[in-house]
């Protein structure tokens, strides 16, 4: 049997870019993506189209804040950077301008439960973190902060950043939060969402630690996500 040929990681990430331009979630050169490697993470560079991005030009950064190569990694590196020294579940980061996360990003308010898939961030509410200047230390701490016990968040006047274990669950999630943000809007501009309560969130978010597991993964104790039909 032919081994399929392995994946160069660098081009995993310029290929989640390009998806993250199919799916309409980042616009130009807004946003950046970042892989976990053994000694830190590989980033997209600084201001390079997506398009026209070749493996050469991603960074790899350390975790002791050094870079190699030719290019500069993206603005927001350090973002990156404290997620992956922060959390050691992710392997991988987005961070997108995607338009409507975005827009409710300049509200500064957290998104409250209005639909049960808000879970899907690991909460109650998808936070929206304090404002600070892009790229900097102040960003990367209210980040965290609005990180806590979560996977992703709103980045309050700037987008939204998630991460996930691997390039396509972090691009699923980011895809998720955006359109719960939509969804959002819509039904803000329709009337006054219903809000779902303590306990049918916490009903939630317990089915959420066994959603995509198989019976054989869930244990005793755990919550099934799914009510299965009888097996024959």
């Amino acid at each position: 049997m032919t081994t399929p040929p392995k994946i160069d990681p660098r081009q995993a990430v310029i290929d989640t870019c390009l998806r993250m331009s199919e799916l309409g979630i980042n616009q130009g050169t807004a946003g950046n993506v970042s892989l976990r490697n053994d000694a830190g993470f590989w980033i997209t560079p600084s201001g390079v189209a997506y398009e026209g991005m070749t493996p050469d030009q991603i960074v790899s950064v350390g975790l002791d804040e050094t870079y190699s190569g030719d290019w500069l990694p993206s603005s927001e590196w350090r973002m990156h950077l404290d997620i992956y020294a922060a959390r050691p579940e992710a392997g991988a980061v987005i961070h997108t301008h995607s338009l409507h996360a975005t827009a409710l990003s300049c509200l500064r308010q957290d998104i409250p439960p209005f639909h049960y898939m808000i879970a899907v961030a690991g909460g109650t509410t998808l936070r929206c973190s304090d404002y600070a200047t892009f790229g900097t230390k102040a960003l990367s701490r209210a980040m965290l902060a609005a990180l806590e016990e979560r996977s992703a968040c709103l980045l309050a006047n700037h987008g939204m950043i998630c991460f996930g274990p691997t390039l396509d669950k972090a691009l699923w999630l980011a895809g998720e939060i955006e359109t719960l943000c939509h969804q959002y809007v819509i039904a803000r501009q329709a009337g006054t969402p219903v809000i779902l309560g303590d306990a049918e969130m916490a009903d939630v978010l317990a089915r959420f630690k066994t959603y995509g597991k198989q019976t054989r993964d869930i244990g005793a104790k755990d919550t099934p996500a799914v009510d299965a039909p009888r097996r024959i």
